[in-house]
C-alpha cells in the first residue's frame, strides 16, 4: 500500500476515534441545569414535589403499579417463578466512566501520532523537484495518451471492416432467400 493510501485509512481512523469520542463524551456528561426555571436534574426530590403539585393523569408513571406475587390464589409454582423473577440479577460491570474518556482520547493522540510519522515519511522535495516530476508525468501522459488514440483509431477501423463483412453476409442471405 502507498504512502498516500495510508495516509487516507489514518485519517479516517483518527475521525471515526473523534466521532465515537466525542460522542462517548456527550453520553456520559451529567445533566446540567440550564435555567432556574427548569428543574434540577440532579435532585429528583425536588423534581418529584414540583410533579406532585402538577398531577398529570395520563402519565404512566402515576398509575398504580400491581405488586408481584400479589394475585389471589396463584399456584405455589406461579410464586416460585415469581420469586425467582424477583431476585436482582447480576447485571453486567458499569464502565468506569472516569477511564473510559481517558482511554478513547489516548486512543486518539495514538492515531494522530501515527498519522504524523506517515507524513514525517513522506519524502521531501523542494518546488523545483516537484515542477520537474509534474513535467515528466505530463510527458509520460502525451506519450501514452497518443498510444491510446492509435489503439482507438485502429479499434475504429477493425470496427468499420467487421460492419461492411457484416453487411455483406445479411445481403448474401437476403439474396439466397427464394421469393415468395
Amino acid at each position: 500500500m502507498d504512502i498516500i493510501s495510508q495516509l487516507q485509512e489514518q485519517l479516517n481512523e483518527m475521525a471515526m476515534l473523534a466521532v465515537n469520542t466525542f460522542g462517548t463524551l456527550q453520553r456520559d456528561a451529567p445533566p446540567v441545569r440550564l435555567s432556574n426555571n427548569y428543574p434540577d436534574p440532579l435532585n429528583p426530590t425536588a423534581a418529584a414535589a414540583a410533579a406532585a403539585a402538577n398531577p398529570n393523569p395520563d402519565d404512566p408513571a402515576a398509575q398504580p403499579q400491581p405488586q408481584p406475587g400479589a394475585a389471589a390464589g396463584a399456584a405455589p409454582a406461579q410464586l416460585q417463578a415469581q420469586a425467582a423473577l424477583a431476585q436482582p440479577v447480576q447485571a453486567p460491570p458499569a464502565l468506569d466512566l472516569d477511564e473510559h474518556p481517558k482511554a478513547m482520547s489516548h486512543a486518539l493522540v495514538l492515531a494522530a501520532k501515527k498519522f504524523d510519522a506517515l507524513v514525517a515519511a513522506l519524502p521531501l522535495s523542494s518546488e523545483e523537484d516537484q515542477l520537474k516530476r509534474i513535467k515528466e508525468l505530463q510527458a509520460e501522459n502525451e506519450v501514452v495518451g497518443s498510444e491510446l488514440q492509435k489503439q482507438l483509431e485502429a479499434a475504429e477501423l477493425e470496427l468499420k471492416q467487421v460492419e461492411v463483412l457484416f453487411n455483406e453476409a445479411t445481403d448474401n442471405c437476403i439474396n439466397l432467400k427464394k421469393p415468395d
